[in-house]
């Protein structure tokens, strides 16, 4: 597969990013698999409805599941002759989860068939950062001149760090030097 935007040939067609430019690669490989047209995707089970939709099934399974999981933690709980704390933590969760879920879908969710879930509205929105054309890409490549890493040219610019200032003694040469003479 070759990045279309650079034709940077990829390493395998798992490949998120192009190596060279870092074009976004995610549905490509589909693309090319399917002989350069767009797969039909009306046969996933999430992708049929609107983002409200999905999100209030999810909450509805979710609060759905209360009753499995808090009946099967309760026999758990008499089994082994334990506190009850299990119980009510997953009653708790599953069912104020399940319920806030649908809250969540319902108030900020979209509720258009293929429309955008409040992330990506967001996403979609701010504004792109540090010139870069499409979100999600990787930044351009950059390079320096290898000329920036050389040594300054000229014998009188370059010089030895020891001749650059003198080092005063240390403490315990002035002491040492007393101790001499006595």
């Amino acid at each position: 597969m070759h990045c279309p935007r650079c034709g940077q040939q990829q390493v395998s067609d798992e490949t998120r990013f192009c190596s060279r430019c870092g074009f976004l690669l995610t549905g490509i490989a589909q693309v090319v698999a399917n002989e350069g047209l767009v797969p039909n995707q009306q046969g996933a089970w999430f992708s049929a409805g609107s983002p409200r939709r999905r999100g209030v099934m999810q909450g509805v399974f979710f609060f759905l599941l209360t009753f499995l999981v808090v009946p099967i933690t309760a026999i758990l709980t008499v089994a082994i002759d334990a506190e009850p704390f299990f119980v009510a933590i997953s009653a708790i969760l599953f069912f104020v989860g399940g319920l806030l879920r649908v809250v969540y879908a319902l108030m900020f969710e979209s509720g258009e068939p293929g429309g955008k879930t409040l992330e990506e509205k967001v996403l979609a929105s701010t504004p792109i950062l540090a010139g870069r054309e499409r979100a999600g890409e990787l930044p351009p490549a950059q390079s320096m001149p290898v000329n920036a890493y050389a040594p300054p040219s000229g014998a009188g610019n370059w010089r030895d760090t020891n001749d650059l200032a003198p080092t005063p003694g240390s403490v315990t040469d002035s002491t040492t030097k007393l101790l001499d003479r006595e």
